[in-house]
């Protein structure tokens, strides 16, 4: 285990970013845990994101998404949030005294080639709304609670798990 790196590493971006898939590997990498945040909620509430979007509405998803966030404890962890964990100031400042919030951020046209489930996915996306604009809406937030941006435009997961190890834990042992 890595023990000059923050005592978790925080990923947020948009759906498709690879949150998840680059999360494993940074775990695997540091020795530390992983946790999904998405997992959390659909283990607590018995069900498919979608399935719980459709059920409680998209209001209610994000207070349940929010106090997930808010009551995580955990260290020694690499942690994928929803997409959406942005959308709530006390569950990004939670996470924020939790580790360090990193951005995978990926251009909106790659987004599209990666993201063909959108119907499945659980955004949270109100009626009438597209994935363009879930990108307009959230990149100003992303930026705004990042503490560390990592572009992974065009890039391997593992070149951007990479890229996260080398900038919150400095020098990259092999």
């Amino acid at each position: 285990m890595r023990t000059d790196c923050a005592l978790n590493i925080i990923l947020i971006g948009m759906p498709g970013a690879g949150k998840s898939t680059v999360g494993v590997l940074l775990a695997k990498r540091l020795g530390y845990h992983f946790v999904d945040t998405d997992l959390l909620l659909q283990t607590e509430q018995q069900g498919r994101l979608q399935q719980i979007i459709s059920r409680l509405g998209l209001a209610e998803f994000k207070e349940l998404e929010a106090d997930v966030l808010c009551n995580l404890e955990t260290t020694h962890s690499v942690v994928a949030t929803g997409g959406s964990a942005v959308y709530c100031e006390r569950a990004m400042t939670r996470l924020k005294k939790l580790g360090q919030l990193v951005f995978i951020d990926i251009p909106l046209a790659e987004l599209l080639d990666r993201v063909d489930d959108m119907d499945n996915r659980g955004l949270v996306i109100g009626p009438n709304e597209t994935y363009e604009h879930l990108y307009a809406e959230r990149q100003p937030l992303y930026q705004q609670y990042a503490e560390v941006t990592i572009s992974g435009s065009g890039l391997s997961v593992g070149v951007v798990a990479a890229a996260i190890e080398q900038s919150v834990c400095g020098q990259i042992d092999e």
